[in-house]
């Protein structure tokens, strides 16, 4: 069996955001979704992308990166060491900086890029999910800070942008897996999605064998019920 807690198939997780977790980012959070820690930080700085210079529009990145010791399967060697970012830490990276870039107006942000980091400190299953939430939070808070100080004269965010995991587990619909579901999971969703209902991103694999239409339409339900609950969360 799959489900090692006595959560419920439609239950979140705990979650926890605690804001301005670190003094000198414009933004910062602290994401604690169960046992999946995530250190999110937003910096600005007064430059964009090549492909963007003199358009006075605005940047959204971000990088992503699992510590050595946060996860139970031993050490995992920092990137640096190969000298390279492994191909899954490219992908998730690219994911947040998509997912995020959807929150926000780029000729409203102006001639700067903000970058949000997303560093894993304990992994347990969903860490895409919390990076993209989390990472929503502390682009809130830095914006805040860019309007408090007379950089912005109006806010670029349109909407907020969360994410949430569900897959089918023993055969039933389940929301927001961690390790133990994900591991043995028959099919996995992640979804990205706006606070007013549109979908940024979906991300759905069969593991074992194909899934139906009616399958994937209470998936998506599920999970908007779990987004509606996390962006009550947000702030």
């Amino acid at each position: 069996m799959a489900k090692t807690t006595k959560r419920k198939s439609d239950q979140l997780r705990p979650i926890e955001f605690v804001r301005n977790f670190t003094k000198y980012a414009a933004g910062s959070v602290l994401v604690k979704w169960g046992n999946t820690w995530v250190l999110c930080t937003a910096s600005v700085e007064d430059k964009v992308p090549s492909f963007l210079k003199d358009t006075g529009r605005g940047w959204v990145t971000a990088e992503y990166s699992m510590l050595p010791s946060s996860t139970g399967s031993g050490r995992k060697d920092r990137d640096i060491k190969k000298l390279k970012q492994d191909a899954r830490s490219t992908e998730i990276q690219r994911l947040i900086g998509r997912s995020l870039r959807a929150a926000i107006d780029m000729a409203k942000l102006g001639p700067r890029q903000i970058t949000i980091d997303c560093d894993v400190l304990q992994a347990d299953g969903g860490t895409r999910c919390a990076s993209i939430t989390g990472g929503m939070v502390a682009l809130q808070d830095a914006v805040a800070k860019l309007l408090a100080d007379g950089t912005l004269a109006e806010s670029p965010i349109i909407h907020r942008v969360a994410a949430v995991s569900v897959g089918v587990c023993d055969g039933k619909p389940t929301l927001d897996l961690d390790y133990a579901h994900d591991s043995t999971a028959e099919v996995d969703l992640n979804v990205v999605m706006t606070d007013d209902g549109r979908y940024v991103e979906l991300q759905g694999t069969a593991e074992h064998n194909p899934f139906t239409e009616e399958s994937l339409d209470a998936l998506r339900a599920l999970a908007r019920k779990g987004l509606k609950r996390i962006f009550s969360m947000m702030g």
